[in-house]
């Protein structure tokens, strides 16, 4: 959770590296998604350090653009719920009604995280969640994760550095979401 000017540029930072921008600013046609996990971070910071009444025109200023960007895009995230290094690296329908998201998660589009009887999946860190993907209810995913694409997650699973996918979700292998980042990091080097 943001709760100073360096948790925010904390934040922002993670973010930048997570969606791989080497650029200093987003530029005027296509960072869509940097520029709402820009927005999503300023609101998350004046909503918990600012409480100013001059504030507020701006605030609301940044809420209307973060919402109607949020429409643009097809993504549906509360303010509080995802830790730094989030990685959207698509557009497309992301609805979100976790309880907390940990640091360095990937989230593909396809993707629903829903409440189930008012209780809401906590997610741990480095967590990869593939295309299509549907986590809800109670339940825990424990650090270090991958969540094959259109998987149906329903239960907890505690067990760091594993695979889970399947309709429902059951656990493939050890190798967690720590083999998919190498890849990628390869992929990069290429």
């Amino acid at each position: 959770m943001i709760t100073s000017k360096e948790d925010l540029a904390f934040y922002l930072s993670e973010d930048k590296k997570a969606l791989g921008i080497r650029r200093k600013r987003p530029s005027l046609f296509g960072s869509e998604i940097w520029k709402y996990e820009i927005l999503l971070r300023k609101l998350e910071y004046y909503k918990n350090c600012k409480s100013n009444i001059l504030l507020r025109p701006y605030v609301l200023y940044l809420k209307y653009r973060f919402h109607n960007l949020g429409i643009r895009l097809n993504f549906e995230i509360p303010l509080n719920v995802c830790g730094p290094g989030l990685e959207l690296p698509h557009i497309g329908t992301i609805i979100i009604s976790a309880k907390k998201i940990g640091a360095n998660c990937k989230i593909h589009s396809g993707v629903n995280i829903g409440k189930k009887h008012g209780k809401s999946p906590i997610i741990g860190n480095n967590v990869y969640i593939g295309p299509g993907a549907k986590i809800f209810g109670g339940i825990e995913i424990a650090d270090n994760i991958a969540i094959g694409a259109n998987a149906v997650v329903n239960k907890s699973f505690l067990e760091p550095n594993i695979t889970i996918a399947g309709v429902p979700a059951k656990k493939l292998n050890d190798k967690g979401s720590g083999w998919l980042l190498v890849r990628e990091e390869e992929g990069d080097a290429k």
